[in-house]
């Protein structure tokens, strides 16, 4: 599925948080790696490991203190705020464990709205949105509300959003983390539909070592520090069987 080629590159990535005047509380610890095109990785560990803070910094929405982090080709140690907006935007799909729908809007309009950040004109939008709602079967809730929506299907939702602009990255921070078990099932036969149909690079950030255990390769963080950087291919053919079993059913 990878072409080798990265669409994350961290070097050294150092992050500290001035916690009082001189105290400086350091969080990452000169972290590297690299994600090629197409590989579906997991990030794990526990609370306080430094997952948030590297998943903001990988999403762009935070800056390292130290060391450089190139996304797609770009150096966002060096970029500035409008056009970190714009990398956001159209290169990075987030997915939240909390949906972070807009309450007032419809799911069809939830979906668009990355796509009017990014400047298209409504009636590409819509169609683009339809063909989105379609892609994880939620054609027939496109007119309702977020709160006339289960918790799956507010998650579905959300990764047709995150989907809007055909990002390079798909971002997804404990996706399943509110959710009961066969809906989060659910939700991670979505993301393997997107990977193995679409390509897609994803990065899944997750405390579950058993969902880690159906992406390609894991690497598991410890107190600001990677432990471990493994390559899980080789262990994938259960999960992968699963997902076939499930796929057909409601998703």
């Amino acid at each position: 599925m990878s072409d080798n080629k990265p669409v994350i590159d961290m070097r050294s990535i150092v992050k500290s948080f001035y916690v009082g005047t001189p105290n400086e509380l350091e969080i990452l610890h000169g972290l590297s790696f690299t994600v090629p095109k197409g590989e579906f990785v997991s990030v794990v560990g526990a609370s306080g490991s430094g997952k948030s803070t590297l998943m903001n910094i990988i999403g762009a929405l935070d800056r390292p203190t130290l060391g450089q982090y190139f996304l797609d080709g770009t150096d966002i140690s060096k970029t500035d705020d409008k056009t970190l907006s714009e990398i956001r935007n159209k290169k990075i799909g987030f997915v939240f464990q909390t949906f972070n729908l807009i309450s007032r809007t419809t799911a069809l309009k939830n979906v668009e709205l990355p796509m009017l950040y990014a400047g298209k004109g409504k009636r590409e939008r819509t169609e683009k949105a339809k063909e989105l709602l379609e892609m994880v079967e939620m054609t027939e809730r496109m007119s309702h509300m977020p709160n006339e929506l289960s918790g799956g299907q507010k998650q579905r939702i959300a990764i047709a959003r995150a989907m809007a602009n055909d990002p390079s990255i798909i971002l997804a921070d404990e996706p399943t983390g509110a959710l009961d078990s066969k809906t989060g099932r659910l939700v991670m036969d979505i993301f393997h539909k997107l990977h193995r149909e679409q390509g897609k690079t994803i990065v899944l950030i997750t405390h579950n070592n058993e969902l880690a255990a159906e992406t390609d390769r894991i690497i598991t963080l410890a107190d600001g520090n990677i432990i471990s950087d493994i390559d899980n291919r080789p262990n994938l053919k259960h999960s992968e069987n699963s997902v076939k079993l499930n796929k057909d059913g409601d998703i």
